[in-house]
């Protein structure tokens, strides 16, 4: 049986993040590294997209990115001012091809292609079984989800996420491509939070994507004929459907971390690394590797890792109204963008900002919904 000093079961976004800043770091050359999973990251299987200020190691692999974008609720349209921020668009296959690049420079970290059955912490090694075999090693990276989790509580409320898009292309100019449409809230929302997202490549092309942040899934056929509508109602009637892209992300103040153990860190989705108010995966995932790379450096406890704040109380008292009102999504979110201003937003999401910053973006919400929340939450409703 093989031992590595680090195994990662998966390799998604947190599980590449997280092995590609060990292996540009320098200080794990004289580590052993394995991941472990089915895909062969050759297909371009997403988008992911993030605001930022300033320079990221990510920079090359950037394909878009835009310094507005328009908001738009059943009652307004704002062109939003991002203030310094530039929101940036990565496929998965440039992501991929950029870190699996990285790493087939190391002769240190390995890839299996095998399917991970069961892992267990030992005390002294934590063992790891695959559908071929089985490995041995000092500390485990976990991002594979187990839905099981959250589902089977009732303390936390669990969302999804949930979206469909279709990559299209026309033969005319039908879009503006200095523009995308960050939400647009003004198509029915039947009782959910349901808003437009699109990323336009250029005129002539677009990821137009319906995204609902709600407790069930629906029918493929409703995703797209919503997608099909939009494009009708905006003149859109004659184009080609490149591809298309479908997903569904946790939203949940769920704790995870509770599931570490001193050899077995949960990272990801896994380990509530998604952030719980928006669904948005790359930005968090990025901090957070960041951090456990920094961590392993001087510390061997894996359930030291994570320590709450004051923003998982915040994001979970939105997903405590959305649980319950699922509908007030468009209100929220409208009184947050109305005055056009993004980035106090996109640093209060960034979990950057202090207490009088924080008070400063929360008092923008309707105020109603979210003391009912804490009251709810302090009285144990």
């Amino acid at each position: 049986m093989k031992h590595y000093h680090y195994i990662f079961a998966g390799a998604g976004l947190s599980g590449l993040m997280t092995v590609y800043r060990m292996a540009i770091s320098g200080r794990f050359n004289d580590a052993s590294i394995l991941l472990l999973d089915t895909d062969t990251k050759k297909e371009n299987d997403r988008t992911w997209c993030f605001w930022q200020r300033g320079i990221t190691i990510w920079d090359d692999i950037i394909l878009r990115h835009w310094n507005t974008a328009l908001f738009a609720s059943q009652n307004f349209r704002t062109d939003l001012d991002f203030d310094g921020y530039e929101y940036n668009m990565i496929r998965g296959i440039d992501f991929y091809n950029f870190v699996l690049a990285e790493l087939k420079k190391h002769s240190n970290i390995a890839f299996a292609h095998q399917k991970v059955t069961d892992f267990a912490d030992l005390g002294m090694h934590v063992l790891v079984k695959t559908d071929v075999e089985s490995y041995t090693c000092n500390k485990l990276f976990n991002s594979i989800y187990n839905p099981a989790l959250p589902a089977s509580q009732k303390k936390y409320p669990l969302l999804q996420q949930h979206f469909i898009g279709w990559h299209v292309k026309t033969d005319t100019p039908a879009f503006n491509a200095h523009k995308p449409t960050f939400m647009d809230f003004s198509i029915v929302q039947k009782g959910n939070t349901r808003f437009m997202y699109v990323l336009p490549f250029s005129g002539t092309e677009a990821i137009v994507e319906y995204t609902l942040f709600s407790k069930d899934l629906l029918a493929i056929a409703e995703y797209e004929e919503a997608i099909k509508q939009y494009l009708t109602d905006k003149g859109i009637t004659e184009y080609e459907i490149v591809d298309k892209e479908r997903g569904s992300i946790p939203m949940t103040s769920y704790k995870f971390w509770e599931h570490n153990t001193k050899n077995i860190l949960n990272i990801g989705s896994a380990g509530g690394w998604t952030k719980a108010s928006t669904g948005y995966t790359f930005k968090n995932a990025d901090k957070k590797s960041r951090e456990v790379v920094h961590f392993i450096q001087s510390q061997n406890d894996f359930t030291k890792f994570y320590k709450k704040n004051k923003f998982w109380g915040y994001d979970l008292l939105l997903l405590d109204i959305l649980a319950r009102k699922n509908h007030k999504g468009s209100a929220i979110f409208a009184a947050m963008f109305k005055n056009g201003k993004a980035a106090p937003i996109f640093k209060f999401l960034d979990e950057e900002t202090t207490l009088s910053e924080d008070l400063a973006v929360i008092s923008k919400c309707p105020k109603g919904l979210f003391i009912n929340a804490l009251l709810r939450r302090m009285l144990n409703l």
